[in-house]
């Protein structure tokens, strides 16, 4: 559903935030698998208004309600503009600005990789590197920069890394740099995803306590869409020339649908509840719409608006999908955009995450979609209570 969200604003603009065209990039450090955060310098990537701001001038005030005024996100907003009108706070408005920077910059590596072999690589400084471990950089970089997160971590780089911004008012990250490298030489659709969780826990937590996740989607089009916990809606930017962002739709309502894309099909050998499924969306003239990529996969449900995402598990095929890097971030902009989420008996969001590599099945979609979903799996669902649906039957 395409609309205005009216959001609440508190205080005033974020200053001195730029967003500044990044083309071909001066020589960066390398961020090796040990990742050393002394290794990051100074960079032109976020051009000189985020470099040259201290630490210290970037506190985080509270505001008083009585300052309160109400303004609208609109579309055509930039990104900073839609932030600001988001989102009182400052730190989340920079870190996700600083985010989107270094998306633009991933999204002209990936257009300019040359691919061969076994890897698609790019220079980085005097370096060739995998389009993966760049992309990694520059999102480590990216939150150093902004000063306001604690904690990072990814999946080239699976463990807590210090970036050096505040508990309180700071916030902790995980990504996955470029979901579907594997396809970048094919030319598909790959895409990054993040989460921001509050403070400097990423375990003990679940996708729910997620104050904003977001992933970048480089294809035909450069996007970046993105949730916040505050406002209704996920919302979709769209890269322009210039190299700004432009808010050019939201998201509210997931409907009803017969698109389905089916992950981890190898499943169906020996997880008969799965194969079922699969022969009901066959039987029942679904489209296929399977990319290989789950980025892009996922975003279609959201720009559709409608259709079914699944990735089930078997005795042979064990789920694959972390849960930290992938699958709550992703839930929560689909539950944000009006759809669920399941692993099968609760939504994505409500599983705590223990450990920094845990991983589970999954599916997004619809309501019914996800009724269907489960209860061929496990022959109940928690969003219906009675007669089992579709290929249950």
């Amino acid at each position: 559903m395409e609309t205005s969200i009216t959001c609440y604003t508190r205080g005033t603009f974020l200053s001195n935030v730029s967003s500044q065209r990044s083309t071909v990039l001066p020589s960066l450090p390398s961020i090796s698998r040990s990742f050393n955060l002394r290794s990051l310098k100074s960079s032109s990537l976020f051009g000189e208004s985020l470099r040259t701001v201290s630490k210290s001038s970037l506190k985080v005030s509270k505001t008083k309600s009585s300052s309160s005024l109400i303004t609208r996100c609109e579309i055509g907003d930039s990104l900073e503009e839609f932030l600001t009108k988001a989102t009182p706070d400052k730190g989340l408005i920079r870190l996700m600005v600083c985010m989107g920077e270094a998306l633009r910059t991933i999204a002209f590596k990936v257009r300019t990789a040359s691919c061969g072999g076994t890897a698609c690589v790019n220079s980085f400084g005097d370096e060739q590197l995998a389009v993966d471990l760049l992309a990694n950089n520059l999102l480590f970089e990216a939150l150093n920069y902004s000063h306001f997160c604690k904690y990072a971590c990814s999946e080239e780089v699976p463990e807590l890394q210090d970036m050096g911004g505040p508990v309180e008012g700071g916030f902790s990250v995980a990504f996955d740099p470029l979901d579907g490298s594997s396809i970048v030489d094919t030319n598909f659709t790959v895409g990054t995803i993040f989460g921001v969780w509050p403070g400097d826990k990423l375990t003990g937590v679940t996708g729910r306590d997620q104050v904003a996740a977001a992933m970048g989607i480089y294809g035909p089009r450069t996007t970046y869409i993105l949730a916040l916990k505050d406002i209704p809606g996920t919302h979709e930017f769209l890269l322009l020339d210039e190299g700004k962002w432009q808010h050019v739709k939201d998201t509210t309502q997931i409907g009803e649908g017969k698109i389905f894309s089916p992950g981890n099909l190898r499943a169906t050998s020996d997880n008969p509840a799965y194969d079922k499924l699969i022969n009901y969306y066959v039987g029942e003239k679904y489209t296929l719409r399977y990319t290989g990529g789950m980025v892009p996969d996922v975003n279609q449900i959201i720009v559709k608006e409608k259709g079914i995402f699944t990735n089930v598990s078997s005795p042979s095929a064990k789920a694959k999908l972390r849960l930290l890097f992938e699958v709550a971030p992703l839930g929560f902009l689909i539950e944000k955009a009006g759809g669920y989420s399941s692993d099968g008996t609760q939504s994505v969001l409500d599983k705590v995450i223990n450990n920094l590599d845990e991983r589970t099945q999954v599916a997004y979609g619809s309501k019914n979609e996800i009724i269907r979903f489960e209860e061929t799996l496990y022959g109940t669902s928690r969003l219906k209570a009675g007669q089992p649906v579709g290929a249950a039957v």
